[in-house]
This record gives structure tokens, sequence and C-alpha cells, in this order.
């Protein structure tokens, strides 16, 4: 006999007993038997309905009756010893045991409970009911995933194909290592969306002009499936999906539903049949009938709306004819079940009867569509006309929607929302409306098939676009909303509330938009979706969004503030899927114009906040530097004490970049020392960073030139600890990209930098970022290089040819430099020339010389391997042009690297004297980073010039003097 300890407690489910510290609690046995059921199973989530038929086996009961139970339930057992409830809510799915459970007896098996966390494997809607005879589908669908990558059940609408494939799939969450994600294709009116569509299911952000080969790339070492629903309207755009997804990724399987097939190469179709009905014949018994799954789904559905209905030898043959006549279409079956509450049995049939011939006369249709449509027709036909009129008017709802909603478009002026209500309540009851139960509520949709059968009944009432309207200017009322309270509440809870209204959005986009219905509202609701687009990641739907409302043709429905916000979303939306193209600067210069006019100060900030960046990423540092001030002028005119403060992060970047280092470390310190944290997220939404963590970033770079190696390393994997905390993809793109990887690469630990690297690529992959991602395989590739490989020679070169192309120039003359001494290092001398030369082209035409001494140093190392005696002076002076540019600079680790190869270049030629001499002192100067790559190699050098005890000496004093330069704060 099994039995169970927990707490205090012991639990012998056979017994139907409950003891507590050798004392019999009193429970009751509907509470005791969903305990057992939980117990069982520690920290697992059972869901509500295999609770409900454990505790109540042979009865229909209201939901309600499970909360009571547990309620009670946890009133008994109190609260856990660690202060904690035993039994977790797992909202709108069901319960879990969470408390460590050790189980006696078979086997003395300790269980211990796992609480519920973690990243999620799925994201499948809960079944409320059971699949009725299916399985040997399930079966033969199970065995062809295990030979095809793709697999699509076909069949008509309403057979339960959708019904299918999610069982199926939730029978293999437990089989993909990535989880199983479910896409409900049936909102998306637009094909072009779809990989938008896809991209949102599985949680990944966007950050591309390309989003099908983004995802591809993503999916590229995942092993997951993709369950594609409702494929016949967009069949085009989903096989151009699975084409790329199964070409790149050979670990993605798609289980994908459709009224036709797919059509793509290595497709197995399944195609599914009506439920199987009784043969027409007499003497059918209930026995006879119910061995029919169309017939078992029925009752089981009819049961569960009229509790006294029982299938006997009497209506056996009445419900076998219903469901001939249904065809034995799921949907068709389930809609009409319910009706039972109201008609018997054979009132049921007469109806179906009386109402079949209405499509007989329609042609181009499956036939199995008729009687589907009859159904619905005689279900609408049986409503009152309150009831039809709202259901007509829900049609307009693409998704799911409130109470709240529901009333604010479907209620008349000057008619009571209780109307409205009661109304609704009658549709869910009818099956007509289904519900989903949250954490924030309850939420209403109407199946695809009866909101489809809605909008031709509300476009024949007239009142399609009247409705249509109203939906768009309440989605109106919910955008500001929604954008007001962003700063405001915790992200997940602002999606989980806000973050479904994007289907209803899409709609109300192409409602307006089509046949110049109404220029003006869909101006108006694309600007109320610019925030939408902007927290669900959704850039390259914004740029595309933003595009067509600034086109010609809507110029007379755009007012200034329009124009400002859509201008400033388009630019932002095409820096971060294209690049720094010329568009983005004349987007955010048209959207600063508007800005200046109405006197927006706060945006005129963002836009100039903007365009530093722009100029910062196509390596204008002047430009940079400029429109820093610019922001610093109108930051204090304005009297915004955090946007002056900020801007000196800027202002540093931009010194850095043009060499100016100890006046960068004065502006970053000053940001980083006056920095004031924002209780809300306002600093992120205005400066896309944490603004200190962004400076101190720059800072550490700033502080590895200046030579202090050990405290930059320090302060870059401080950035990157609160890179992490952040929680925010830009911010660690940032922290890794530009200075935690860099940093690692300079010193010469390639140990930690392949760390940061795969972590970085799996996190650019996730949001697929295009820009970060080919400054990403610019670090692989220099790490490549400096493990050997010379595979990492044409990785940079492609990397920085996609950056140049779209007019990012920000760190590539050092990324161009790397290539060139890697050329040379790997015999192509010539090629290696050329490149240093554009690299010193390119850093001054830009005003980007923080490099320059590095570009100096390696130009003179590609001259000594010339072999020709001729070029040693030419080799010589660049060396000492590095050496006396990076001291003015204050670059003190270019200084190191430039005197080691002046040193060994002297040393070769036997002028051991002269290379101690220009080396010695320069090493001296540094106070820390002597297990750093460069010092390492500048103090072996040393070591071999033998500068004699004397010299060390003088050394060790010297590097025991104080710095003129003092060591950067951390």
């Amino acid at each position: 006999m099994l039995s169970y300890s927990f707490g205090p407690y012991v639990l012998v489910p056979e017994r139907q007993s409950l003891m507590r510290d050798q004392t019999a609690v009193r429970i009751g046995s509907r509470a005791l038997e969903i305990l057992a059921a939980l117990i069982e199973r520690p920290g697992e989530l059972v869901g509500k309905a295999e609770l409900v038929s454990r505790a109540w086996p042979d009865t229909f009961v209201e939901e309600s009756n499970l909360k009571v139970n547990v309620a009670a339930l946890r009133r008994v057992l109190g609260d856990a010893p660690d202060g904690t409830q035993y039994i977790a809510t797992v909202s709108g799915r069901g319960y879990q045991f969470v408390f460590p459970v050790h189980a006696f007896g078979q086997s003395d098996a300790s269980v211990t409970a796992k609480p519920q966390g973690g990243t999620r494997t799925h994201n499948l809607p809960i079944s409320a009911t059971r699949l009725v005879g299916r399985d040997p589908a399930i079966d033969a669908i199970g065995r062809a995933l295990e030979v095809s990558r793709l697999v699509t059940i076909v069949g008509p609408g309403g057979v339960g194909k959708t019904r299918l494939a999610l069982a199926i799939a939730d029978r293999l969450t437990a089989a993909y290592e990535h989880g199983v994600w479910f896409v409900d294709l049936a909102t998306v009116n637009d094909a072009t969306l779809v990989p938008t569509a896809i991209a949102t299911a599985i949680g990944l952000r966007v950050h591309s002009a390309n989003i099908k080969a983004a995802i591809a790339a993503f999916a590229v070492d995942r092993d997951f499936m993709l369950v594609l629903d409702n494929c016949e309207h967009v069949v085009e755009a989903v096989a151009a999906c699975a084409d790329a997804f199964l070409a790149a990724a050979a670990r993605v399987r798609i289980l994908a539903t459709s009224r036709e097939p797919i059509r793509v190469l290595g497709e197995q179709i399944h195609r599914l049949p009506p439920l199987e009905t009784p043969p027409e014949t007499s003497g059918l018994s209930a026995a006879g009938a119910l061995a029919f799954p169309a017939v078992e789904l029925f009752v089981e559905r009819a049961a569960g709306s009229r509790n006294e209905f029982k299938l006997s030898d009497d209506n056996a043959p009445i419900v076998a004819e219903i469901c001939r006549r249904l065809d034995g279409l799921a949907l068709a079956i389930e809609l009409a079940a319910p009706r039972l509450e109201a008609f018997s049995t054979r009132e049921l049939l007469d109806i179906l009867s009386d109402q079949s011939h209405m499509l007989s006369d329609r042609r181009g249709r499956d036939a199995r569509h008729h009687t589907l449509a009859a159904t619905l027709d005689w279900s609408y036909s049986l409503l009152v006309e309150p009831e039809r009129v709202l259901l007509r008017r829900l049609s307009v709802f693409a998704g799911a929607f409130s109470l709240e909603s529901a009333c604010a478009v479907a209620v008349d002026e000057g008619r009571p929302r209780s109307e409205c209500i009661h109304a609704v309540a009658n549709l869910v009851a009818k099956s007509l409306v289904s519900t989903e139960r949250g954490e924030f509520g309850t939420q209403y949709r109407l199946l695809d098939t009866t909101r489809r059968y809605a909008l031709q009944k509300l476009a024949e009432s007239g009142e399609s676009d009247s409705m249509r309207q109203r939906h768009a200017e309440h989605l109106l009322e919910l955008a500001k909303r929604a954008e007001a309270e962003w700063k405001i509440r915790p992200t997940a809870d602002w999606l989980a509330e806000y973050g479904r209204k994007m289907d209803d959005i899409r709609s109300a986009l192409g409602w307006a938009f089509s046949g110049n219905r109404s220029g003006a509202i869909g101006v108006a609701l694309t600007v109320a979706a610019l925030p939408f687009w902007e927290h669900l990641s959704l850039m390259e739907e914004c740029r595309a969004g933003a595009e067509h409302s600034l086109g010609s043709r809507f110029a007379n429905c755009r007012n200034a503030g329009d124009e400002m916000k859509l201008q400033f979303a388009y630019g932002t939306a095409l820096l971060h899927t294209r690049g720094p193209l010329p568009e983005v600067k004349a987007a955010w210069t048209a959207a600063l114009g508007c800005a200046d006019s109405l006197g927006d100060t706060d945006y005129k900030l963002r836009c100039l906040w903007g365009l530093c960046d722009y100029f910062t990423w196509t390596g204008d540092h002047r430009a940079a530097l400029a429109m820093a001030e610019k922001i610093r002028e109108l930051a204090t005119d304005r009297g915004d004490l955090d946007a002056r403060n900020n801007v000196d992060r800027q202002t540093g970047t931009a010194l850095r970049y043009l060499g100016e280092l100890a006046d960068a470390q004065h502006h970053l310190e000053r940001m980083i020392g006056r920095y004031i944290p924002p209780v809300t997220r306002s600093d992120t939404a205005r400066f896309q960073l944490d603004p200190r963590s962004a400076a101190r970033g720059t800072l550490a770079n700033v502080t590895w030139l200046q030579g202090y190696p050990d405290k930059a390393v320090a302060m870059a994997q401080r950035q990157l600890e609160e890179a992490r905390a952040a929680q925010h993809a830009l911010a660690l793109c940032n922290a890794v990209v530009h200075t935690a990887c860099p940093i690692a690469l300079l010193t010469g630990d390639v140990v930690a930098a392949e760390r940061l690297l795969v972590a970085i690529e799996a996190h650019v992959a996730e949001h697929a970022m295009t820009v970060w991602s080919a400054m990403g395989r610019c670090l692989r590739a220099e790490w490549l290089l400096q493990s050997g490989d010379a595979s990492g020679l044409a990785v940079l070169r492609g990397a920085l040819d996609e950056l140049l192309a779209v007019d990012f120039r920000m760190r590539c003359p050092f990324y161009i430099g790397v290539y060139a001494a890697d050329l040379g290092k790997y015999g192509d001398v010539e090629a290696g020339r050329v490149a240093i030369d554009e690299a010193l082209a390119l850093s001054a035409s830009t005003g980007e010389i923080w490099c320059m001494p590095e570009l100096l140093r390696i130009k003179a190392d590609l001259l000594g391997k010339k072999g020709d005696h001729r070029a040693d002076k030419p080799a010589e002076a660049l060396y000492m042009q590095a050496i006396d540019l990076a001291r003015r600079q204050g670059a003190l680790s270019w200084e190191l690297r430039a005197a080691t190869a002046l040193a060994e270049h002297w040393l070769q030629t036997d002028q051991d004297v002269k290379a101690a001499e220009v080396l010695a002192p320069v090493y001296g100067r540094f106070n820390d980073g002597f297990a750093t790559r460069d010092l390492i190699r500048a103090r072996e050098l040393l070591n071999v010039l033998d500068v004699g005890k004397g010299r060390a000496a003088a050394v060790s004093v010297t590097r025991r003097g104080k710095r003129t330069q003092s060591a950067p704060e951390q």
C-alpha cells in the first residue's frame, strides 16, 4: 500500500486517510481525491479537466466546484513549513503540488516536487474537452512525423484538423529539446505577415528586414516542432517559409493543418476523414451506435450541456441520423449537440432536415460544407434578434476580446451595457462564443468558422463599415491606455493584457486602408500601433506600417504630430532592420523638423539622440559630438537634468573614437557619478539602454587603451552583469559586442572570448539582429585568427563587407587592420598592404583615429615582411609615428604594442641597446595587467634583450613611479 508524506502530513489514498501528526484530518472525499491526484505527480501541472474527471468520474460539474474544493484543501492544509502554500495555481490551466513529497510502500521511492519555473516548452492552448475517435489518426501521424519533417493534415473545414494537431503536439512536447510551438494563422489575413506570426509564436524578437531568413537562421541548431494551423488562405507564404526552414534546420519538424496540401518537397499528407457514422440500418442499439466516433462525440457533448441526456435504444437511430446529416463533421456535431438543451432528438433532426435545402443551390463548395453552413444558419436562426445583432458585431474582432471591448463596439449609444453582457452570456451558453480564462480576467473569442459566417451576416446587414469603424476607434483608445501603462506595469503583465491586440490592430488597419475607406483612421491607428510594434519587437512590421502611412496618398490624413511620430518610428525601425542607411537620417531629420514646429522638446530630444546614434554608427564622430552638444543645450534650456547628464555618454563615446581619451574619460566618469536611476523604465525608452551601464562599457574600452587592462576587464564584467540583470536584448549586445568580448581579445583571453561568443551568437540569432550579427562575426573571426585558424580571414572580410554595404563604419577601420595583419601573417603580404591602406584611409576620412597607432604599427609590420633592407627605415619611421601618436592620445596599450614591435625589429638588426631603450620605459609605466598577452610578450622580449641588473632595477623603479594619467574610476 502506497502512502505519501509531506510536511507534518501523511496521505494514504487507498484508505482515503489524511493524518497530521498521527491525528486524522477531516476533509471531504472529493477534496481528498483531488489531493491524491496532485500528490501522486508532485511538481507537475495537473489540468482542470483531469482533476474534475478524477473527483467526479460520472458526473458533469461546473469548474467552480473544483475551485471550491481546492480552496477547502488549502484551508485545511494551511501554509507549508517554509511559509508557502502546498498547492500552486497555474492560471487558466490547473494546479500543481509544489512541496517536497516522500512516497513509501511499493518502492519506497522519494519524489521531490519541482516548483514551476524555467523556460517555456510550448504555447499549446489547453483543451477543455476530450478528443474523440481520433486515436488511429494520432498514431498514424505520429509515425509519419518520425520519417517526414513536414506532415500536413488535410481535410474540409470543421472536420477537426486543429483539435487533432493539438492533441498530437501535446503528446510530443517532451520529444523536442526546444519545444513545440503553435501558430494560429487564422487571424493572419496578409500573407506577408506569416513569418511575423511564426516569429511571435516561438518568442523570437526580429530586428531584420528578412524575417523568414532570420527564423531559418535561428532554427539552424535547434530541435523543435512548429504546428502551423489554418494554412489554406496563406498557403503560398506558408510553403515558402516551410521550404526555407526545412532546408536550413535539420532538426525542425512541421505539423500543418490546411484544406489543401502545402506542396513542398518531402511533404507527407494525411487526409483526415469525418468521424465515422453508423450506416443506415434498422435495429441499431445504443451500444452499437456508441461504437462509432461521431455518435460518441455527439453523446459526450450533449451530456455536457444537458446532464440528464442518455443514449438509449430508442433514440440511438435518431442520433445516428443526426450525425449522418452532419456528415460526421466534428465542428457541426459540437454545434448541434448542445441544442438538446432546448429540443428533443426528434425535433433537432426535423430542424436540420427542414433547413438542409437552404444551401442546395450553392455551387463550387464541398458538399460536406453545405451541412456545416446549414448548422450555422440554423444556430443563427434560433437566436433572438439582440443575440443575432451582437454575434454579427462581435465578428469584427480578429482575436480574443474582453467584455469591456464587446460593449464598447457592439452597444449603440444610449443603450444599456447590461443588454450586451446578457447577450454575451447567452452566446457562450449556446457555444457560439468561446471563453478563455486567464490571469487578467475572462476573454472571449468567436471560432473561426463562426466568425466567418457572422462576418458574412454583418456584411448583409449593412453595418459592416460602421462596426469596423467603431472597432478601429476602440482600438485607438486601447492603444492610448496601453502606451500610458507601459512605463509603470511589469513587462509580462503588459504583454499579457495588450500583446494579443496586434491581430485586431492588423485587421483594423487592413479595413481602414482598403478601398479608401478611412485613411485618417488608418493613419491614426498606425500611430497608435507604434508602441505595440516597438514593445513586441516587430520592427519590420513597424517599418512597413510607418512607410505605408507616410505615403503621399495619405498626406492630407496626417497632422504634424502624426508626421513626427511616424518619421521617428520609421527611422528607428529602419536602423535596426537594415542599418544606418541615408533614409534613416532623412526620417529623423524630418521628425526633428516637425518636433521643432510643434515645440515638442521631448521628441526633439529623441530625434537628436537618434541622429547622434546614426552618426556614431556611420563613423562620423565629429558630427555625433556636435549632435551631443545640441542635446546638451536643449536639455539645459528645458531643465531636463536626466538628458543633460546622460548625454555625457554620447560625448564620451564620440571623444573615445576621436582618440581624445582623457576628455572621454572625464565625460564618462562625470555621467556615471551624476546618474540617478529612474523609478520607471523611462530611461530605457528614451535612451535605448541603461545609460550608466552603457557609459561604463565605453569607459572600460578607454581604460584598456590608457594602459589599465585589469581594471578594464573588471569594468567590462560589471557592465555584462548589469546587462544580464536588465534582460534587455540591446543592452546585452552592447555589453558583449562592444566591450566584454573585444577587451577579452585585446588582452589575449581567448577562453573568455569563446565563452562570450557562444552566448552572444545564440542571443543574436534568437533576436535576429542583423547588424549586431555582423559585428559578432567580426569578433568570431578575430577569435579564429588568434586561435591559429586561417578561415577567420574569409569570415572577417564577409562581415566587414556586409557592414560597409549599409554604411556601418564604427570600429570597421580597426577590424580591417586586423584583417590586414593576418593576411600578412598567413603569407599574402601584398593583399595585407592593400587592406591596411584601406583601413588607414577609412580611419582618416571618418575621424575615427582611436586605432590609428595600431594601424600604423600593422603597416610597419607588413613593410618589414618584404625581406628588403631598404624597407627598414620606412618601417622604423612608421613605428616611431605610431608610438608618438599613441603617447599624444594617452593610449599606453597601443604605445606598448608599437614599442614592442620596434624593439623586435631592432633586435633582428643587432640593435639591442636601442631596442631596450624604446621598450623598457613604456613597459615600466604599467601598474596592472602583467598577466595579459601584450605585457607578457614585452617582458619576454626584455628578458631576451638581457637589459642587465641595473637597467632591470631602473625599469622596476619606473614601474613603481606614479603614472601621469590617473586610473579611471570604476
